[in-house]
């Protein structure tokens, strides 16, 4: 059993393993190609480099850094062989996740402060609603008491669909009718969620984006209403991003940090895709902290993102 394997439990580390296998297996193998005859580490083989983490998703400004940091280790290092760049990269990835995700997370923890209100933002089709649900459970698990606010009255099947998780892991969930005003139902969330003495509220919003100003709005009433029964809520504005769309969810990234402010990320559906790169460049572009990776469909495989369990398992 690995060393990774022994801290971060088993079980866990194989279904990240798995659930990055398509990502590791892509980059592993044009790497592999980059190098290929090469014994020393070259401008050609940094040319071959960079080629190779832009197309994995890692992004342009991203991989300048990590062709940068790299380029001061050959010249550091005088001699750098072609056999020792997986654990260079490995090395200076997770450096510059630290840089961002300074803190390491083992576990589904809030403060002691209760309620702990977390608003919940993106477009419709990233995995919201399921990342909501898996939150839910995951802090059930841990003896909290959880209520869900179905505030997306933009669509009936997402107030539907929260409904649902709500059922399967047994938690309160408040909704009003399809059209509502979101801010009322954010009101009433944080109403119930006081007398029922909750530790944890999860509000869901509308995730859509074809007028900012609108969403901007919006996010930001919600927000203000809010604040009149917990005055420093939320206390985090968790944005969840497709893995699978790769440079979309830069994009995605862009138009919400504009729109409100995101304190978190939670990056799913990359058990799908060869683009787990993109948690990479999107923690480090937009300076927010990876707080949870989608690597799985199973209610346990919504994972708490630690840099080094992760890098270790992109480059495996």
């Amino acid at each position: 059993m690995s060393f990774l394997k022994k801290i971060f439990g088993q079980d866990k580390k194989e279904t990240l393993d798995k659930g990055l296998e398509k990502s590791s297996t892509n980059f592993m193998s044009k790497l592999g190609k980059a190098v290929a005859g090469k014994s020393k580490v070259d401008d050609e083989v940094l040319d071959n480099l960079e080629e190779v983490l832009v197309s994995s998703d890692v992004g342009v400004k991203t991989t300048i850094k990590v062709i940068d940091r790299i380029e001061d280790r050959v010249a550091r290092d005088k001699y750098l062989g072609t056999e020792e760049l997986n654990r260079i990269l490995r090395e200076e990835i997770a450096a510059l996740l630290s840089e961002t995700n300074s803190g390491e997370a083992s576990d589904y923890e809030v403060p002691g402060n209760k309620p702990h209100v977390i608003m919940v933002v993106g477009v419709n089709g990233v995995g919201k609603t399921t990342t909501i649900g898996k939150l839910a459970h995951q802090f059930k698990k841990k003896g909290l008491k959880v209520v869900l606010g179905a505030a997306d009255t933009f669509r009936a099947a997402a107030i539907d669909q929260l409904q649902i998780w709500a059922d399967r892991v047994d938690v309160p969930i408040v909704k009003q009718q399809m059209g509502s005003d979101p801010a009322s139902v954010a009101f009433d969330t944080l109403q119930s969620a006081l007398k029922m003495d909750a530790d944890v509220v999860i509000i869901d919003t509308a995730g859509r984006l074809h007028n900012k100003v609108n969403l901007m709005n919006e996010l930001t009433k919600v927000k203000r209403v809010m604040q009149k029964v917990v005055g420093d809520a939320p206390h985090e504005v968790l944005l969840v991003l497709d893995g699978s769309t790769g440079q979309n969810a830069f994009e995605q990234a862009k138009q919400f940090t504009a729109a409100t402010e995101v304190t978190s990320l939670a990056v799913t559906k990359l058990d799908g895709t060869a683009k787990g790169g993109v948690v990479i460049g999107i923690s480090d572009q937009f300076q927010i902290p990876v707080k949870y990776i989608g690597v799985g469909e199973g209610i346990d495989d919504l994972q708490v993102f630690n840099k080094y369990e992760f890098v270790d398992s992109f480059f495996k």
